[in-house]
């Protein structure tokens, strides 16, 4: 096993069901270089006609997301899914999670495919089913499970939420995080002194959120660290936490640093700082502006001519965003290029692969999640949608 607990898979051989990270992908790729693809891919669109929705992730490459139907984040794609029930094909062109997600919120008729197995989150990655199980354990014999309500972020996997569902939990948004910990923290009592959430599997939005929206003090957070006994943990530290955060973090937001957000100040006049709450908690004291892709979007689309932005998200979307305002200087909150590597994994050959594939009726990468699991999930997801407040969005 690897430092992070999961199996080595070579490419294109096996597949890991407990791992968000599948890597089988049967059958013969189109080669990139084919000038074709375009085509083809519009051909196959237009012959599956009605039977075929394709979600694509505001994440994904622009020769992916040209071909989608509609575009978003995860929960809103999956909802717009289910809001399509004569689609007979679901095409999600983003990763794992949130392809399962949208096999929950679709009837069992509908058929969810992702067109490359491989397209996991390594944030979701961080939090595996039998390590929150053991955590849980751990909790209980440090005296203190009962007072614990379990939240997950959108960004986990099917089996995540359902345990949450289980355990008296909620899923939550980017957008929506203060309303559901607020909801949480009310749970073991009106005056909850004594309430404590365990939040997954996203330790900087689960901070911000509790410190900058509902005022907790960081003294109040603490780290569960899965690969240590009882989480790196002691009881007396457990005994005083409100918060207690899963070490994981996104890959993307995780690599924005405070330093930069200095650098580019001082060589850009009146810059506006736009980040994501997935960032470290250093950088987004250092923002002007915190919200979610949702938000980072309508941001920029009202922002005035001429001014100046430097945003902290995935790259293909500061770059399309850059690309549809070209009156705005708009600008990447890193030295580095940064693209999401899991969901970068869909591309073109791929999408095409799966289209042709379900033209000649076979139906490829099918994401299905098992009855239970999907009970399950969809007690904690229907917990969100009945709290008050932005529970629609990303």
């Amino acid at each position: 096993m690897t430092t992070v607990d999961l199996p080595l898979l070579p490419l294109g051989r096996g597949t890991d069901r407990l791992s968000e990270r599948g890597v089988e992908c049967p059958g013969d790729l189109p080669a990139p270089s084919d000038p074709d693809l375009v085509e083809r891919a519009r051909a196959a669109k237009e012959k599956l006609g009605e039977r075929l929705f394709v979600l694509g992730h505001h994440y994904q490459r622009d020769e992916v997301i040209q071909f989608a139907d509609v575009t978003g984040d995860s929960f809103k794609l999956a909802r717009d899914a289910a809001a399509r029930p004569d689609a007979e094909f679901i095409v999600f062109c983003g990763v794992h999670f949130m392809a399962e997600s949208a096999d929950i919120l679709t009837g069992p008729e509908q058929k969810v495919i992702l067109p490359d197995l491989a397209a996991g989150c390594s944030m979701a990655d961080m939090a595996r089913i039998a390590q929150v199980e053991r955590a849980w354990e751990a909790l209980a014999a440090a005296g203190v499970q009962d007072d614990v309500v379990p939240v997950t972020y959108m960004n986990s996997s099917a089996a995540i939420k359902a345990f949450c569902g289980r355990n008296g939990g909620v899923v939550c948004t980017s957008s929506n995080a203060e309303v559901a910990l607020d909801w949480a923290f009310q749970q073991k009592g009106a005056d909850n002194k004594d309430t404590k959430v365990l939040f997954l599997p996203d330790q900087h939005l689960g901070r911000n959120t509790a410190v900058l929206q509902l005022g907790y003090s960081l003294d109040e957070c603490v780290v569960w660290n899965p690969h240590k006994p009882d989480g790196g943990l002691s009881a007396e530290e457990l005994a005083n936490a409100r918060m207690i955060l899963w070490k994981g973090h996104c890959s993307v937001h995780g690599r924005f640093t405070a330093d930069v957000v200095d650098e580019l100040r001082a060589k850009v006049p009146d810059l506006n700082v736009l980040v994501h709450p997935e960032c470290q908690h250093e950088v987004v004291l250092k923002a002007d502006l915190v919200g979610s892709t949702e938000f980072i979007i309508k941001t920029i689309e009202a922002a005035p001519s001429g001014s100046s932005w430097a945003i902290g998200t995935e790259l293909n979307l500061v770059q399309r965003l850059a690309d549809a305002h070209p009156d705005k200087n708009i600008m990447f909150l890193d030295r580095n290029v940064c693209y999401c590597s899991t969901m970068n994994r869909i591309d073109l050959p791929h999408l095409v692969w799966a289209l042709e594939n379900l033209v000649e009726g076979v139906v490829v990468n099918q994401i299905e999640v098992d009855p239970q699991t999907e009970a399950d999930a969809l007690t904690a997801l229907q917990r969100m949608l009945d709290l008050p407040g932005k529970s629609h969005r990303d």
